[in-house]
């Protein structure tokens, strides 16, 4: 029996492309179980939007306030973990970091970060600031907070503090905040 050889390499080579996209794709969902929080898997957090009733994001006039504080409570200059609704439905979000830059009331004010890199050589988006990389993301990546929405936190519904933002870094994003909203 003759084998052609090229139809075979062809053949393992896609045989190797299929395992390695199945193996990618398994490792995604299996990062998304291992890093989602255990107060999602197991219930409400207590004071988390997750239950309901989101006021709807800030729309006011944000007067930017550094006053970070190592008490374990979440303040302003402190980049914290929450859970946060999507901006089309209040009902759904996820849990993410947030840049706390103020408060409204009983409300702690925050803008989101992101690591996709919207600000680079070959685009600029006003409505994001880099601010470098920092103890909120264990994987070191540089981070980008988003200006145009500011979300509502209940202090109790903080699941963790990632940082303190440095002041010099803070205070850039509260000089592009006033110029965004």
């Amino acid at each position: 029996m003759r084998f052609n050889v090229s139809y075979v390499r062809r053949a393992m080579r896609l045989l190797s492309r299929i395992m390695r996209e199945a193996n990618k794709a398994g490792q995604r969902s299996d990062s998304r179980r291992r890093h989602r929080p255990d107060s999602v898997r197991g219930g409400l957090g207590r004071g988390s939007w997750e239950e309901g009733g989101y006021p709807g994001d800030f729309t006011g006039r944000v007067r930017p306030e550094y006053s970070p504080r190592a008490d374990r409570r979440p303040d302003p200059g402190e980049i914290v973990w929450a859970w946060v609704p999507f901006e089309e439905d209040f009902g759904q979000g996820k849990d993410r970091p947030v840049l706390l830059v103020g408060r409204d009331r009983g409300y702690l004010l925050g803008l989101m970060l992101t690591s996709r890199d919207r600000n680079n050589a070959h685009a600029s988006d006003p409505r994001y600031v880099d601010i470098g990389s920092g103890a909120w993301d264990q994987q070191g990546r540089d981070s980008e907070v988003k200006l145009d929405r500011v979300i509502r936190l209940l202090p109790e519904g903080v699941r963790r503090e990632g940082a303190i933002l440095g002041r010099k870094e803070f205070q850039v994003v509260a000089d592009r905040l006033s110029h965004v909203r």
